[in-house]
């Protein structure tokens, strides 16, 4: 995929949403030398702005008059659709709407021809990585649109990711977020599995994550959370409640295709038991560690 030249100038940004992955995104395109504008329906203070080196916008409309590329970095689909509602109330022409949300595929398809009658152009753009890898410059991006708006995002696309994946049309990007992460979900809930087993055979725990570190099945994620799995870090990538709210998601999506997904669904009750239990802010590979010390 052709990269922009260094000379072209930078599009103006604005991001609606500013939790933990909005927050990082706004950080690390400031600090790439993008003029960035961003709003959150709690409020964004202006020390928080001065912190993330952006400026608060006073609505949605000041965000999309401000932009050229509008990225949405929100909770789920209700917010999205919500979101671009407010969004296309304003003139897009010429502007290019970017959903980094984990969100069904079908939710920005449906929000396309209204944000064509207001002359913009819409990308789902799902993030795959958390905030660390977001300051990094190294989080993967699954894009779904025309190819010209593609080209449009790209500048800050490359300010954002290494990883570039033009995987089709609209609602391909979320699709392959989804794939993504439906195969991520499966894995913790097979490790969570496999360690209970290797203990009640009489394993300890460094041991087992000792084999698995130099296995085939020491996949990035699982070395990235090593120290959460040996108890060594409390640090959060992904929270628990996260996983409970895309996995819902997933769930959904699979039952709209028809296709059966038993490993999701034993996931998914994992992962909502240990949210019950007061977790749900912690990193999600505390449900496999839970889960071993309780057995």
């Amino acid at each position: 995929m052709s990269t922009t030249p260094a000379s072209a100038p930078k599009p103006r940004v604005g991001l609606i949403g500013l939790g933990r992955m909005g927050a990082a995104i706004a950080a690390r395109l400031a600090s790439q030398g993008f003029a960035v504008s961003g709003w959150t329906r709690s409020g964004l203070s202006p020390g928080k702005a001065r912190a993330l080196g952006i400026r608060a916008a006073a609505d949605i409309a000041a965000v999309a008059g401000d932009a050229d590329v509008i990225l949405l970095s929100l909770t789920d689909d209700a917010a999205v659709t919500a979101v671009i509602g407010e969004l296309c109330r304003a003139n897009l022409s010429g502007k290019v709407i970017v959903d980094t949300s984990t969100v069904a595929p079908d939710t920005l398809r449906g929000q396309a021809d209204a944000i064509a009658k207001a002359g913009g152009g819409a990308l789902d753009a799902p993030i795959s990585g958390g905030p660390d890898l977001i300051a990094e410059g190294k989080a993967g991006l699954y894009i779904g649109g025309e190819a010209g708006d593609v080209a449009r995002f790209m500048p800050v696309a490359q300010a954002l990711s290494n990883r570039i994946h033009h995987v089709g049309a609209l609602g391909a990007g979320a699709a392959a977020k989804i794939v993504n992460n439906m195969m991520l979900m499966g894995f913790w809930e097979t490790l969570r599995e496999a360690l209970l087993v290797g203990k009640k055979a009489g394993l300890g725990l460094e041991r087992m994550l000792e084999i698995l570190e130099g296995s085939p099945a020491a996949s990035g994620a699982f070395l990235h959370r090593l120290p959460v799995l040996r108890g060594e870090s409390d640090a959060v990538g992904f929270s628990v409640s996260g996983v409970v709210k895309d996995g819902a998601m997933f769930r959904r999506t699979a039952r709209q295709y028809g296709i059966a997904v038993p490993a999701i669904e034993a996931a998914f009750a994992s992962y909502s038991a240990h949210r019950a239990q007061g977790n749900g802010e912690k990193d999600l590979a505390t449900m496999v560690r839970t889960a071993y010390d309780d057995a």
